[in-house]
Order: C-alpha cells, then sequence, then structure tokens
C-alpha cells in the first residue's frame, strides 16, 4: 500500500494516460477542480487468509469512497467475507478523481460488489476519472461484480481497470453498462465514456486487453455491432482461472445463457488462461437474471457452489 503523504499526490490519483479526444473536452470547472478536498476519492483494502476465513486485515479510505464491514454471508462460503463498496457523494460527478487499490494475499477468497448502481453525472468542463488496481494472490478466489454503471447526460468518464493474477489464482471480473437513463430517455446522451481493462500475469506479462470507447458524437459509432447494436445494455463478464479448461469454461457460460433469449457471445481468452461472454440486451430485469446466470455456472464449475442472493437496498 502506498505511504500516506504521497496519496494526495495527481501522481497517485491521476491515471497514468487519459485518452487525450477526452482531454481535448478540459476546462476550468465552475465547480470545485479536481484535487480539492472531496474531489479525490481513495478506497484501500488488503485482504488475508487467518485461519480458516479470509479477513480485512487493513483499509484505508478518503470520501466519497468508502466500504461497509465485510459480511459472511455466503451461506456455501462462510469463509468468504462480501464487500460493499460505496460512495457518500451520490455518484461520479465533475472533476472526480477515484482511486480504489484492492489486495488480496494468498489463499484468500474475497467478493466484492457496489451498494448500487453508479451513476455518472453532468459534466459541462472537465471529466471524471475512475482507476480500480485488483491484485490477487497465490490460490485467491475473487469476485469483483460492480452494479451497473450508467451515464447521465453529457457525463464524461475514464475508467481504468489492472487487475494482476497470480498463474494458481481465480478472478471473475464484471462490467455493465447503461446506454444513459432509461426511464428518461436518455439513450447515449453522455458525452464520453472511455474504459481500459488489462488482466496481467505478477511478472507484467499481458493476459487480455480491452479497450472500450464510447462516444457517441465520435467517429465509431456505439450502436455498432461490438458494442451496443441496437440494445439499451452491455455487460461482459472474464473468469481468468486455473480451475477449469478454458473451453470448459466457455461452454459453461454458453449453456448458462442459452435460455434467457439474449444476444451474447462466449469465447477463450487468449492462452486458454480463461473465457468471457459479453451480453447485450434492453430489458434491465432479464439482464440482470443473465448476468447472475452467468455467475452462477461458473461458481458451479468452479468452486462447486453456488450464487449467493445478495439482496441490496
Amino acid at each position: 500500500m502506498t505511504e500516506a503523504p504521497a496519496r494526495l499526490d495527481p501522481a497517485h490519483y491521476e491515471p497514468r494516460r487519459v485518452p487525450a479526444r477526452m482531454l481535448d473536452l478540459t476546462g476550468t470547472p465552475d465547480t470545485l477542480a479536481a484535487g480539492r478536498p472531496g474531489k479525490v476519492g481513495l478506497l484501500e483494502l488488503r485482504y488475508v487468509r487467518v485461519g480458516g476465513r479470509t479477513e480485512l486485515v487493513h483499509r484505508y479510505q478518503k470520501s466519497p469512497l468508502q466500504i461497509m464491514r465485510p459480511l459472511y454471508i455466503d451461506p456455501a462460503r462462510p469463509d468468504l467475507p462480501v464487500t460493499y463498496l460505496m460512495s457518500t457523494g451520490g455518484g461520479i460527478i465533475q472533476a472526480d478523481r477515484n482511486r480504489i487499490d484492492i489486495d488480496c494475499g494468498p489463499g484468500t477468497s474475497v467478493h466484492l460488489t457496489t451498494q448500487a448502481a453508479t451513476k455518472v453525472h453532468r459534466m459541462e468542463f472537465d471529466h471524471a476519472t475512475q482507476t480500480v488496481n485488483l491484485a490477487v494472490g497465490e490460490d485467491g478466489y475473487v469476485e469483483y461484480l460492480p452494479d451497473p454503471l450508467i451515464p447521465f447526460r453529457d457525463a464524461r468518464l475514464y475508467q481504468h481497470t489492472r487487475v494482476t493474477v497470480d498463474p494458481t489464482a481465480t478472478v471473475l471480473l464484471g462490467e455493465t453498462i447503461a446506454a444513459g437513463r432509461l426511464a428518461r430517455g436518455e439513450r447515449h446522451a453522455y458525452r464520453m465514456l472511455f474504459s481500459d481493462l488489462e488482466i496481467r500475469r505478477p511478472d507484467g506479462t499481458l493476459l487480455a486487453v480491452d479497450t472500450v470507447r464510447l462516444d457517441p458524437r465520435g467517429p465509431g459509432p456505439v450502436t455498432g455491432p461490438a458494442v451496443f447494436g441496437d440494445h439499451d445494455l452491455m455487460a461482459t463478464l472474464y473468469a481468468v482461472t486455473p480451475l477449469a479448461p478454458a473451453d470448459r469454461v466457455a461452454d459453461a457460460l454458453h449453456e448458462a445463457l442459452a435460455p434467457t433469449g439474449l444476444a451474447f457471445g462466449a469465447s477463450t481468452l487468449p492462452d486458454d488462461c480463461g473465457a468471457w461472454v459479453r451480453v447485450v440486451g434492453s430489458d434491465p430485469p432479464a439482464l440482470t437474471r443473465a448476468m447472475r446466470a452467468a455467475w452462477d455456472a461458473v461458481r458451479r464449475l468452479l468452486i462447486g457452489v453456488p450464487a449467493p442472493d445478495l439482496r441490496k437496498t
């Protein structure tokens, strides 16, 4: 973990690289600027195996980011803490700079999710960024499954997620993006929504990269076949694991989603390190059920237990 004096250095909380197209939109906010009090959200968590269960042994949080106390509410895995990531600010707003660092040590088992959907509010001058660094040690099992990301009209967000996973460890990583506030008829009314995902080994070996560039006014259509198509929701689940052959993981995802009637594609990841699936749809409850079915199927295959019912308010 980073020493306290360096935490508020822009070199710590600013992404290493923000796409130039987003930086071109940056101006001087008429609200609090980046780096001002309340604009830098930091969250650091470290988990270790203690006796027969995983425990949170280090936590540093700076508003607006915080967590609830980890809960042991998975009946099939009482050793596995469920941690809800929260924001006191009601979402991501202009000039926010969020950084989340999660270190899961050898032999740990952790489920990480959000309390609710992440709302990205309207931005007129500056953009917002969120950096997530997730490291999983030997024989670890980690699920990082946040609720959907909902960009409001004129939102500008760059998100960079870096996952470092030991060859003996398993990571399930999910992401769902909405086309906007669907109930208000806002479909692709955001300004820019950019996301970079990197999955690497501890020695830096690159396993997979997923680059998403959603710019409704840009050169590439956000309604193309590789992104939303003519749908309102896009969800992805990645499973990096040595616990089952990659083609078997891909088959499990396909078998779980085939009965849903939604459009999806499942495939193995490079070097057979796991599998992934992307699903699109326009019915939020149906997509939620489909992603749960995919999570449940992979869980049963890899660790032999069903996905728990995690109720949220």
